[in-house]
C-alpha cells in the first residue's frame, strides 16, 4: 500500500501561493532546491490539481535546455520529466511528460492509487490536496516554512470536519530562516522516520 505526502513551501501564515497565485515570496536557496530535488527523486508517483501543473508544466520539460542552466536545475527537469504523474481536472483535455489525466472523482481514484502497490505518493496543488485531507487520505505533511507573511492566498490548510492528530518525525532549518516541518498521521508513522 503506498502513502500519500502533502509537501508544500508555506508563507508563515500558512499560504502556499500569494493572491493572484505569487510565488515570488519564496526565500530560494541551493540546498533546499535540493531538497526538493532529491524528494522528486524518491516519489513514486505524483499527483497534481490543475493549477499546479499548468505551473510545472510551463516550465520544467525544457528547463535543462536552457542557456546557463545549472546542474541543479537540470537535475529537477530530468527527474520531473521520469516521475510518473497523475494530473486531476476537468477543464484540461491532455497532458504530456510521462502524466496521464483524470477527469473523475478525484478521491475515488487516489483511494485506488493508494491501495496499489509502490513508494511514496506526492499530491500537490492546494485545491486537489484539501479534498485528500478532508477523505483523511493524507498520510505525511511535510510543510516547508518561510519566513515571510503574505496575508491572503491559497491556505496550505483547508477546513476539516475533525481533528487530525499528528505525530512530529523531522525538523530541520534551511538557509535563510526556512524552516522544515515533517508529520506523520495515522498508524503510518513508523514508515515516515
Amino acid at each position: 500500500m503506498r502513502h500519500l505526502s502533502y509537501a508544500m513551501n508555506v508563507s508563515l501564515d500558512g499560504y502556499v501561493a500569494a493572491p493572484d497565485d505569487d510565488l515570488g515570496w519564496g526565500v530560494q536557496s541551493d540546498e533546499l532546491f535540493q531538497w526538493w530535488s532529491d524528494r522528486m527523486e524518491t516519489a513514486d508517483l505524483a499527483l497534481y490539481g490543475r493549477r499546479l501543473w499548468e505551473g510545472m508544466s510551463s516550465h520544467w520539460p525544457a528547463a535543462d535546455q536552457q542557456p546557463d542552466v545549472s546542474p541543479q536545475h537540470a537535475e529537477f527537469a530530468r527527474r520531473w520529466r521520469a516521475l510518473s504523474k497523475v494530473v486531476f481536472s476537468s477543464t484540461i483535455s491532455a497532458v504530456d511528460w510521462n502524466a496521464r489525466l483524470v477527469s473523475s472523482d478525484a478521491v475515488a481514484e487516489i483511494i485506488r492509487l493508494k491501495a496499489e502497490d509502490g513508494g511514496r505518493m506526492d499530491i500537490g496543488g492546494a485545491t486537489l490536496a484539501a479534498a485528500a485531507m478532508r477523505a483523511g487520505l493524507v498520510d505525511e505533511y511535510a510543510v516547508v516554512t518561510h519566513p515571510v507573511i503574505v496575508g491572503a492566498g491559497s491556505p496550505f490548510f483547508t477546513g476539516l470536519e475533525s481533528w487530525v492528530p499528528l505525530q512530529l518525525v523531522e525538523t530541520r532549518r534551511f538557509p535563510g530562516g526556512v524552516v522544515l516541518t515533517r508529520y506523520g498521521s495515522g498508524s503510518n508513522v513508523e514508515m515516515l522516520t
